[in-house]
């Protein structure tokens, strides 16, 4: 079979911590959780159900994360998150397509290794090598 990572994540850049997760919660009942300034002030967004490991239980659904705007910073857009089995291997892979990498990868604790991306079109998106958790 043909490799094909799949998008199991979605950001966008927010404003107004607050206002956001009113917004999600009362707009759509996404069970938004703010992570503090320890996690860089990042909230997830849980928008179909999961199970203990915090992986969803529902085929084809994601779940996602706001982080906060900054006005330095580049790329600050809404973007998915794309799964890959190899983080180094799958940035060459860009790399080799024409695309652009934004630093080094970043571990995220308990969830993996994660790195940003420019692709042809001038769009962010980003890689993740989860974490095995079973």
């Amino acid at each position: 079979m043909e490799k094909m990572n799949p998008v199991v994540h979605f950001e966008m850049p927010y404003e107004n911590g607050e206002r956001l997760v009113k917004f999600y919660t009362e707009a759509f009942g996404w069970r938004m959780q703010k992570l503090g300034k320890e996690m860089g002030d990042y909230v997830t967004a849980a928008t179909t159900e999961t199970d203990e490991n915090n992986m969803i239980k529902k085929p084809g659904a994601i779940n996602g994360g706001f982080f906060p705007k900054k006005p330095d910073e580049p790329a600050q857009h809404p973007s998915v998150v794309i799964a890959v089995d190899n983080i180094q291997e799958a940035m060459k892979e860009v790399i080799d397509a024409g695309g652009k990498i934004l630093g080094g990868p970043v571990e995220i604790p308990g969830i993996g290794q994660y790195v940003s991306f420019i692709d042809t079109e001038g769009n962010h998106v980003s890689l993740l090598e989860a974490i095995n958790i079973a």
